[in-house]
């Protein structure tokens, strides 16, 4: 299930003035809402009791006690992830602390990505791409070898998809979507200049739009129907997408497993069909 600031991050979407008060206050002071009663976040926010106990309802908890032991729990887990992850590289790492520090960051990484995940988003997600007329997959960079490890699962169980590696190519693939296909756009930053004007011109012409990012405020996650997220945990010097490649990878396994799953019989069938054998 979903963190708790990730539930109040989509629903702000829809949340009226006074919910997006609230919202607001508790994203930008996680740890302190934590240790507020509900009449004090009523009166930091300009809002009321009721008014508390009903967002927290409508984000599924069945009350402020409910949601706050959440939040506690979130910000417990941060809080050990920044320990563990503070380790960075080292010019006097030897080969076998590279090996541990990295492989640790990768495992770190594919769990907080796990904590990340809305189930329902996720679920949507798969519906939204097994019922899509056409599903066309943007990416740039290492996100675009992600792209293409997509575009090879699928296209096997003949969810025919479409990548480009040619930025240009991708913008036209774009231009020709329509509604009723699903853009599935890959950014860790979600701030990718190509990946925005792709995201944008898909949304405008009625496409769905499912972007992949890591947590945090950008464009391309403004811009999608539909956010799934990676854990934001990468080493510092980020000479190329480490951790964050194999959480968008296994992302990318997830929604591939889930529509697998609509159609198993079919699916098991056409894996069988398409398997290039060996000799």
């Amino acid at each position: 299930m979903a963190i708790a600031t990730i539930k109040l991050k989509e629903y702000k979407k829809d949340a009226s003035p006074t919910e997006k008060a609230i919202i607001d206050y508790i994203l930008n002071n996680p740890e302190e809402t934590s240790r507020l009663t509900i009449y004090m976040l009523a009166e930091r926010t300009y809002t009321s009791p009721s008014s508390i106990i009903r967002l927290c309802k409508k984000n599924g908890y069945g009350g402020f006690k409910d949601f706050i032991k959440e939040l506690i729990y979130e910000q417990a887990i941060r809080t050990n992830y920044k320990e563990v992850t503070s380790s960075d590289l080292k010019r006097t790492d030897d080969i076998e602390e590279i090996v541990s520090k990295v492989t640790h960051k990768n495992i770190i990484s594919l769990e907080e990505t796990e904590s990340l995940l809305d189930y329902d988003v996720l679920k949507t997600c798969v519906e939204k791409i097994y019922n899509s007329e056409k599903l066309t997959i943007f990416g740039m960079g290492a996100s675009q070898i992600v792209a293409k490890d997509a575009q090879l699962k699928f296209t096997r169980i003949n969810k025919m998809s479409y990548v480009s590696e040619d930025w240009h190519t991708q913008l036209l693939y774009a231009k020709n979507m329509d509604k009723g296909d699903v853009a599935l756009v890959i950014s860790y930053s979600g701030q990718t200049e190509e990946m925005i004007t792709c995201a944008q011109t898909a949304k405008a012409n009625g496409a769905t739009v499912i972007s992949i990012t890591k947590v945090a405020d950008s464009p391309i996650e403004r811009l999608a129907d539909y956010s799934l997220y990676v854990a934001s945990n990468e080493f510092s010097f980020r000479s190329g997408a480490m951790s964050s490649r194999i959480a968008q990878l296994n992302l990318i396994d997830i929604l591939y497993s889930g529509y697998v799953n609509q159609m198993y019989d079919e699916s098991l069938e056409l894996l069988e069909k398409t398997q290039i054998k060996k000799e």
